[in-house]
């Protein structure tokens, strides 16, 4: 019988830094629905990779002094060993920069310009360099990118596009018609409100740079992000070479992984392109919460705020990160990581909950039977409700993890582990064991509670895959006994089977020591903000510079002649200026605080010897100063009674 197919995969990840504890959760999340569905018999694809072009590679590798690909190089190594440290079980591994994916790209994008769906025009907007993004003017926040809070840069070029806003309607019905294509629901609202607000058509194409793939028939273009790196999900699969059988065996994906702030552009942008190839659509896209710290601040690479995985592997072993991303947080929503939480849960639920467990069992056994349970075993009732929370387990983790729901999975497995404690203190197995007549009831309590670990180290596999075989070797226990099968049947250790007492599963931690050793090696953004306010308060010019550095800057006054607003942009106002010598203009971000008509006739400070820069079509040979006067104003600043053209020291 042929094995059903299941097909998961993270988002591939942007090399620009090392792998933290971001790219680890997502990538664990979806290494346990992996390893899952391969226990219930599917043949199971878990794709995962880097997405390694673009100008923000260009700019780190020119930084460091390296071509862009010895940058990716060393970087994707780091990924590929932290995936290897935590046990991911990828099947796949891709990299944008392979020359199948290449070469497949470039026969994608030429097929959309073939069909229409791609055409060359003319680019100008607002992009941000970190999220290798454009924006409108009306899409900024606060003139910043609204993904990530970044400063953007104003880009005019030739350029590619795809006719995204073809698509608005169809995707819409796609939502519809299949409303778990987007999980959680809420993402779904988010995704439905921003196409009604009308879909622009797409950049696919740079010219402004050159680490990435060439557009093959206009060479001095690269493809851009979404074509380059969307389509790693059907290029790893093999869609466009010569060998598609993955492709077809596997595609459309069931699930693909990823990150809140990139499931617009998996759930809008890759159907619109799915749809203008005619290929079928992955089933869903679900997308997790953000890792933030306990002041609620996001971690982030570019703010040097990350957690490296490594670390707390060393220290903790990779089942416990494991099981605390899983359990701490629940999948969909933002979670919080801390070193106390971490901390917290390592000691209750792994040290005393699950060590103790399997350390009192095995050593119970070993005590009273010398290793091996006798087959005759006397039952009271007191065993039926957890032989019956036992016998139900599987089903409850089934539907919490068909759900995604990683720590109700978890917090079920949990239950049964705290019920088979007490099950220990209701039938105190070590007065059971000073009676020789109660040797039968105390062989069935030994028995129950080796069956009860039996289970749950079947279940726990998915999660934590090093301490379920870790548990079973304790047990005895292998081959059909420790099946996804037989975790739905109670009774499937065999008869005869030798219990061992192995090593300690999870140590407990010294607390207030090990608090004080994490601070050290893992950054405390509220420890950093408090820091950074007393340095603030302590030196109000942080940056301090000499006499002769602020003598390089030449500040006149200027008489405001004319103003006028920009078309382009809305925040900015073309002003002419009477510097004394002549005229000259200069783009100015004011128009929010003052009207055109407010300002002519004015005498502003220019500085007078600024590079002249092109802000939206406008060169502006210049700068007025002005002030922050508070939240959500700013004042110009102006002179009285001083002419055009005096110097100002």
């Amino acid at each position: 019988m042929e094995k059903k197919t299941f097909y998961i995969t993270t988002p591939i990840y942007y090399p620009s830094g090392n792998a933290h504890i971001g790219h680890s959760y997502c990538t664990v999340a979806s290494d346990a629905i992996a390893r899952y569905r391969r226990m219930q018999g599917c043949d199971v694809m878990f794709l995962t990779g880097t997405d390694e072009h673009g100008l923000k590679i260009e700019q780190k590798a020119e930084a460091e002094g390296v071509t862009p690909k010895q940058y990716v190089d060393k970087i994707v190594a780091n990924f590929q060993k932290l995936w290897k440290l935590l046990n991911i079980s990828n099947d796949r591994f891709i990299r944008t920069t392979d020359d199948y994916h290449v070469k497949a790209v470039q026969k994608i994008f030429r097929e959309l310009y073939d069909r229409g769906d791609i055409y060359k025009g003319k680019y100008d907007g607002w992009y941000c360099t970190p999220c290798e993004s454009f924006w409108t003017e009306t899409q900024l926040k606060d003139g910043k990118c609204p993904d990530c809070g970044r400063e953007v840069k104003w880009a005019e070029e030739e350029a590619y596009f795809f006719r995204l806003s073809k698509y608005a309607d169809r995707i819409l019905k796609l939502y519809e018609e299949h409303p778990e294509f987007i999980q959680p629901e809420s993402r779904k609202n988010e995704m439905i409100a921003f196409i009604k607000q009308g879909l622009q058509d797409l950049c696919v194409s740079r010219t402004s740079f050159t680490w990435g793939i060439p557009v093959d028939f206009d060479p001095k273009h690269v493809v851009y992000v979404w074509v380059d790196a969307l389509t790693n999900y059907i290029t790893a699969m093999g869609y466009g070479s010569d060998d598609d059988s993955d492709y077809k065996k596997y595609w459309p994906a069931d699930v693909h992984f990823v990150g809140k702030e990139i499931v617009r552009f998996h759930t809008i942008i890759w159907p619109a392109m799915l749809m203008a190839l005619d290929l079928p659509l992955p089933k869903q896209v679900y997308g997790h919460g953000w890792l933030l710290f306990g002041d609620g601040t996001k971690m982030s690479k570019s703010k040097g705020n990350v957690v490296d995985p490594n670390i707390l592997c060393e220290r903790y072993g990779v089942d416990a990160i494991r099981y605390f991303l899983l359990r701490e947080i629940p999948f969909g929503a933002d979670g919080v990581f801390t070193n106390e939480a971490l901390i917290a849960r390592i000691n209750s639920d792994l040290a005393n909950d699950l060590g103790n467990l399997v350390s009192r069992t095995t050593a119970m056994v070993q005590k009273y039977f010398g290793g091996q349970i006798p087959a005759e075993r006397e039952s009271e009732p007191v065993d039926d409700e957890l032989i019956a929370m036992a016998s139900s387990l599987r089903e409850k983790c089934d539907k919490a993890i068909e759900g995604y729901q990683f720590s109700a999975a978890l917090t079920e497995i949990w239950k049964l582990v705290a019920r088979s404690n007490k099950y220990i203190d209701e039938t105190m197995p070590w007065a059971l064991g000073k009676d020789e007549a109660k040797r039968a009831r105390l062989a069935a309590v030994m028995y129950n509670l080796c069956e009860s670990l039996r289970i749950i180290s079947i279940l726990i596999a998915p999660f934590m895959p090093e301490t379920s075989p870790r548990i079973q070797k304790q047990l005895g226990v292998s081959g059909d006994a420790v099946t996804y099968e037989s975790a739905a049947v109670w009774g499937a250790t065999p008869a005869g089977t030798v219990v061992e007492k192995g090593e300690t599963l999870f140590p407990r931690i010294d607390v207030d020591k090990e608090i004080e050793a994490l601070n050290t090696l893992i950054p405390n953004p509220m420890e950093q903000k408090a820091e950074e306010k007393k340095e603030k308060k302590e030196i109000p010019g942080l940056a301090q510079i000499g006499i002769e550095d602020f003598a390089k800057v030449e500040l006149r006054a200027a008489k405001v002649v004319a103003c006028e607003p920009v078309k382009k942009a809305k925040k900015l106002l073309k002003l002419t200026l009477d510097d004394g010598a002549g005229e000259r203009t200069v783009a100015s971000g004011i128009a929010k605080w003052y009207k055109p008509e407010d300002l002519i006739g004015k005498t502003v400070v220019l500085v007078a010897n600024l590079k002249p820069a092109t802000l939206c079509g406008v060169e502006s040979q210049g700068m007025i100063l002005a002030a922050d006067a508070g939240e959500d104003d700013v004042r110009v600043l102006f002179l009285e009674g001083v002419p055009a053209g005096s110097s100002i020291h």
